[in-house]
């Protein structure tokens, strides 16, 4: 499936890719979950958007996804040692993060979120899982050589669901985690891929987008991780 826009003067096509990995979930132990898709765009503009403050900008472009697609009832709170998504208000928490973790270079990016706790993780699951965005260039194609293709991965490792929960209720538990929490999280991850093709990547200034809740000293220590990661 291939999606195409433009703005500005400026346009992608995206392609969403399978994962070979499966979506089958065990009724214990880690969940893993992938969605991928490649996006082709001229190698003018990519050489224009491969800097360090564009990885930020497409994971801000993420959190404003996740909260248009919800309506703003889930919301990203920043504070100066954590980013949580949180339901209407900070009192519920459904996700907790650390702070974000920049890997950059020549040909990949990527920005990866550690998982500490939150009403969707399981108490084994605290300090175990994390979030990640990566983009990795890939060689143009012989037929055009005007264009370059990236491969933009959104991808949840060593997960583990409260809802599953265990023991006798596992086994139904997975079924329905499988149904409702995982089926969202892909739907919501496809339809962001697939927003790529518009290339509006949001300024990465702290508090600018809808839906965005800044605690004291949030946003200068945002900017000043983001700073770091970018200087690497």
């Amino acid at each position: 499936m291939a999606a195409s826009g433009a703005k500005n003067g400026r346009s992608a096509s995206v392609r969403l890719v399978r994962s070979r990995e499966s979506e089958r979930v065990p009724e214990t132990g880690a969940v893993a979950s992938m969605q991928q898709a490649e996006v082709t765009i001229s190698r003018d503009l990519l050489t224009e958007l491969w800097r360090p403050e564009y990885l930020e900008r497409l994971a801000r472009a993420y959190w404003a996804w996740v909260s248009r697609v919800t309506f703003s009832l889930i919301r990203v709170v920043y504070a100066p040692d954590s980013r949580s998504v949180v339901l209407l208000s900070r009192r519920i928490p459904l996700l907790r993060f650390g702070l974000p973790e920049y890997d950059t270079g020549s040909d990949h990016g990527r920005i990866t979120w550690p998982i500490r706790r939150g009403v969707l993780v399981a108490r084994a699951g605290r300090d175990q899982g994390f979030l990640r965005i990566s983009v990795d260039r890939r060689e143009p194609g012989v037929e055009d050589a005007a264009s370059e293709t990236v491969l933009v991965r959104v991808e949840v490792r060593n997960f583990y669901p409260l809802l599953r929960g265990s023991g006798r209720f596992a086994r139904f538990g997975t079924w329905l985690y499988g149904q409702t929490q995982l089926r969202i999280h892909v739907l919501v991850c496809n339809g962001f891929l697939r927003s790529l093709a518009a290339l509006d990547l949001p300024p990465s200034r702290v508090g600018s987008l809808l839906g965005e809740i800044v605690e004291p000293g949030g946003a200068e220590a945002a900017q000043r991780f983001e700073a770091e990661g970018q200087g690497r």
